[in-house]
């Protein structure tokens, strides 16, 4: 059993709490520059955590985890380039509102519902670890392969405009997923004999191009003026207090949608190749559901940045659950923290939190102590935030390129993704001059690697029967789910349009 209460007397003495404080401002700073994301930033800090004491290496990399996910929708809503893929979801109403005029409003209640999230996942992951872990494990490949299904059918039938177009962006990701090495076979795919494509396209580069690259382009193609920020409409002098959300506001998103997006957003953090990007989209879904104005979403709707926000956050005490209890990290960032755990001699598995429960313990806390210096921190550099999307354009986007192209680099040490992030960049900016969206295309390059290999694997299992995805529980309730989404989301509008 952990003494959670050791483990907060431990946080709060003078170098633990140094740590966590320095983890997080490294978090925000890696997590807002898009291409510099939490997972870079940890990776970064990855040799360095060999010399700390275990318990320092592992508070600060809660720090940068909880910030990093949260910083990935600051630039998104201010210069709608978000960070880190996670904020990809949220910069859809959080810039909506911030071209109306209400950044810190939408800096506020981003931040708000990015501590609910965090701080109930939190307390999932020190109250239920060992239950949720078990529930977890029951989950077989058919089971996944359904989940990402219906995070791919989600976000394409939650984007505006044409379903036509937003299949086409989808399947163009799904088909750069396949790109490089067989995940089955090591045999190299659609790589034309190219010793450069048979490494495949990683999923910073695609980010990049998607998004900062491509937002690069549709900026230059502005005129001058509209480029230097006249699009959003002009603020007044802001205070700190200015970015506190007001009751009346969180009332009408309501407790719900707080509850069950982060509840949602948990569920999908236990789940390996779930992630905050897929917790995002779900709880977005779900959240325009059930609203009782489903039109404002994509407009600048506060309950569905509610909802994204609050799920994404509260995915990261969800995915360290099947980390520290299965050994079986949750995303790219529970990854890299198997690494520090193992650098310092601790294996990941059933006897970790018996075994080391006072070195677990601290970590716990700190992402529980973490979820509220998230709000903390708007408060303190909300008009800081702001100030992106006044500075001179040019001087802000040819920064946002060189660190780009840089955090690609970094990531790989290969000029070939630099190139890639281009070529993307490029592309992605012909489908938008067309009305293609971006989104969907991103989500078919994240979730593409995941629905092949659970595909497969289920196919492989049942000697080649489609019928096991509708024989186990769990995976025909994620495809009733699906079915239930496109009913309410695309069918039901348009026959009451036409009617």
């Amino acid at each position: 059993m952990l003494d959670l209460a050791a483990g907060f007397a431990t946080l709060f003495t003078p170098g633990p709490f140094l740590y966590l404080i320095g983890g997080f401002l490294m978090g925000l700073l890696f997590g807002a520059i898009p291409g510099l994301t939490a997972t870079l930033a940890i990776a970064l800090l990855l040799p360095f955590t060999f010399g700390m004491e275990v318990v320092n290496a592992l508070v600060m990399v809660m720090g940068i985890y909880m910030a990093g996910i949260y910083a990935g929708s600051v630039t998104g809503i201010t210069v709608n380039i978000p960070g880190a893929p996670s904020g990809a979801i949220t910069s859809i109403d959080g810039h909506a509102l911030m071209k109306k005029g209400h950044g810190a409003q939408a800096l506020g209640l981003d931040a708000f519902a990015s501590s609910i999230g965090g701080v109930i996942g939190a307390l999932v992951l020190m109250l239920l670890a060992e239950p949720i872990s078990e529930l977890a494990l029951l989950f077989r490949t058919p089971d996944k392969f359904s989940l990402v299904l219906l995070a791919l059918v989600t976000v394409t039938v939650v984007a505006r405009g044409s379903i036509w177009k937003a299949m086409i962006a989808t399947s163009l990701g799904l088909m750069i997923s396949t790109i490089g090495i067989d995940p089955m076979v090591p045999v190299g795919r659609f790589d034309f004999g190219s010793p450069h494509l048979v490494q495949g396209i990683g999923l910073l580069p695609a980010v990049i191009g998607l998004f900062a690259v491509c937002e690069l382009l549709v900026q230059a193609g502005l005129p001058s003026r509209l480029a230097q920020g006249e699009s959003v409409a002009k603020m007044p002098r802001l205070r700190h207090r200015d970015f506190i959300p007001s009751l009346k506001t969180i009332r009408e998103i309501g407790p719900l949608t707080y509850i069950k997006s982060s509840i949602i957003g948990v569920l999908i953090g236990m789940l390996p190749g779930g992630g905050a990007s897929m917790a995002s989209f779900i709880a977005y879904a779900e959240a325009k559901r059930t609203a009782r104005r489903p039109e404002e979403f994509g407009e600048g709707s506060h309950e569905g940045l509610a909802a994204s926000e609050s799920a994404n956050n509260a995915m990261c005490g969800g995915a360290i659950i099947p980390l520290l209890t299965l050994g079986i990290p949750g995303d790219a960032v529970t990854a890299i923290i198997f690494g520090v755990l193992l650098l310092h001699g601790l294996v990941p598995g059933p006897g970790l939190l018996a075994d080391s429960g006072d070195v677990v313990a601290p970590m716990f806390a700190a992402l529980f102590v973490a979820s509220f210096l998230v709000m903390i921190s708007v408060l303190i550099f909300g008009p800081v935030y702001l100030r992106l999307a006044r500075i001179n354009r040019g001087l802000l986007y040819a920064f946002i390129a060189m660190i780009s192209m840089v955090g690609v680099y970094a990531s790989s040490y290969s000029s070939t993704q630099m190139w890639m992030a281009l070529a993307i960049g490029v592309f992605a900016f012909g489908l938008r001059r067309f009305g293609y969206p971006i989104v969907p295309m991103l989500m078919g390059v994240i979730l593409g690697p995941y629905l092949e290999e659970f595909l497969r694997r289920s196919l492989i299992v049942s000697q080649g029967d489609p019928f096991v995805f509708v024989t186990r529980p769990a995976s025909l309730a994620f495809l009733v789910l699906m079915l239930v989404f496109v009913w309410f989301l695309r069918i039901r509008p348009s026959r009451q349009a036409a009617g």
